[in-house]
């Protein structure tokens, strides 16, 4: 049946109300003010929002400029729509703040490149193709896919195990500088908080693993982005936007690209974890399918973080010394790219500096300019704390947490990297008993499974790509 068919039906099939009085005045008010309210609670969010987690303060909108600058654009009247909506913010003037909203979103859309930018000194890259070709032939000689028997079922489960005590660690301390956790927490070396499992990071991971489940080795990224508009309620920057642009009809690379400012934030890098479980001691496969998923809500650098963490995890499987997984993780990442930099800029901190506060110092100005959100910053201080952590669980996490940044983020993926290379038994204790093996997640369908079940699924899911 054509469209035109099905709604004249439609319209045939509708006859008209015959209530003398159906309250229609009150049927649009409701209507309206409902809505009303939802708008302004929506535009007020961009300006001064909370994280849900840690309770640190977010200007997301103003955020968006930032990014901008960092990719190398300039925004038209940046500052001065800025500072006229906070002002409007503060008089509580709803009708001026929405315009303002409007008028700085088509600003951060009308951005203009600014070629002077160090951004543009480096190559972007548009495909995996791409970014494959620009590996270094050394990387093949890393590939070794390990047996998918107890042992590695007993890994993944420690990386899960890793990951969820890595994100209830740091979601706590997330968006806060080192200097204010020192000042207010002290050293951090246990949850400073009774510890629940629910994370956005997760959420994502839990999608990918359902793609993999209905569409096996034919999994794409629209496979995935089409269950992202099905099972994840919400979203948060570059996720948000993606989600926006998937209910519209926007697929991959698309949808991670189409008036995405935050398209090079952690949102995808946060998520390379369970790539690496699916592909152990395969990284260059690994590599592949984070790129996939990455492009559902990044580009370039965003996706590049999601391959970094894939490998990181992947690698971790065969490598016992921690320093030379990340050397070898390193070279996953194209040596003229602008995130190649980053990492090596940290390793060589590491390398230069006996004590992590030194190195972290130089890393935490380096990248001053960049969002707490931002790839690059977080990036740098997953290579600290592994590089002083250097193998030991506690001191890995203390570092991890004292590095500030998205904590939650980073430490999830750390600790998983982690966790795979020292096994189960080698985490202590006091970590995963809060969890009882039981995670909470608002995953339409997968609100509530065993973290010993979702290891299960994922090693059946790594036989399924094998």
């Amino acid at each position: 049946m054509k469209a035109w068919e099905r709604q004249l039906a439609y319209m045939k099939s509708q006859t008209p109300n015959t209530d003398p009085d159906p309250k229609n005045e009150a049927v649009w008010e409701e209507s309206s003010g409902a809505q009303e309210q939802q708008q302004d609670a929506m535009t007020r969010l961009l300006w001064d929002s909370t994280v849900p987690g840690s309770y640190a303060k977010e200007q997301i909108i103003l955020a968006a400029v930032q990014a901008l600058e960092n990719r190398g654009y300039t925004v038209p009247r940046g500052e001065e729509l800025a500072e006229a909506g906070l002002k409007a913010l503060a008089d509580n003037d709803m009708l001026r703040l929405a315009e303002l909203t409007q008028e700085l979103w088509y600003a951060c859309h009308t951005a203009v490149k600014d070629e002077s930018a160090p951004y543009w000194n480096y190559t972007v890259y548009e495909s995996f193709d791409q970014y494959r070709a620009a590996l270094p032939a050394e990387v093949e000689r890393l590939v070794a896919p390990v047996p998918l028997d107890d042992d590695c079922l007993d890994r993944t489960h420690a990386g899960w195990l890793g990951q969820i005590i890595g994100g209830a660690f740091g979601t706590a301390m997330e968006g806060y500088t080192t200097q204010n956790i020192q000042r207010t927490l002290g050293p951090v070396r246990d949850y400073i908080r009774r510890p629940n499992t629910y994370n956005d990071d997760i959420t994502y991971e839990l999608v990918l693993l359902k793609a993999v489940d209905r569409y096996g080795k034919a999994v794409t990224a629209a496979d995935i982005g089409r269950l992202w508009a099905a099972l994840i309620p919400m979203g948060w920057s570059a996720e948000d936007i993606a989600l926006q642009n998937l209910k519209r009809g926007i697929y991959p690379p698309e949808s991670g690209s189409f008036h995405n400012p935050y398209r090079e934030w952690i949102g995808a890098q946060m998520r390379g974890g369970v790539v690496g479980m699916l592909f152990p001691g395969d990284p260059l496969r690994a590599a592949r399918l984070a790129w996939e998923d990455g492009s559902i809500s990044h580009h370039n650098n965003g996706i590049m973080g999601e391959v970094y963490n894939a490998v990181l995890v992947s690698l971790a499987y065969r490598e016992r010394n921690v320093r030379t997984l990340l050397k070898n993780t390193l070279a996953f990442l194209p040596k003229d790219s602008e995130i190649y930099s980053v990492a090596e800029f940290a390793m060589n901190a590491c390398r230069l500096h006996s004590n992590w506060r030194h190195a972290w110092l130089i890393c935490e100005k380096r990248f001053e300019r960049y969002n707490w959100i931002h790839a690059y910053p977080n990036l740098a201080a997953q290579i600290v704390a592994m590089w002083y952590g250097d193998g030991d669980f506690d001191q890995t996490m203390h570092l991890i947490g004292m590095c500030g940044q998205d904590v939650d983020c980073n430490a999830a993926q750390v600790m998983n990297a982690l966790a795979v290379m020292l096994g189960k038994d080698q985490i202590p204790e006091r970590w995963p008993a809060p969890f009882a093996d039981t995670l909470h997640t608002y995953v339409r369908g997968m609100k509530q499974m065993t973290i010993s079940g979702l290891a299960a699924w994922t090693v059946e899911m790594a036989k399924k790509l094998a």
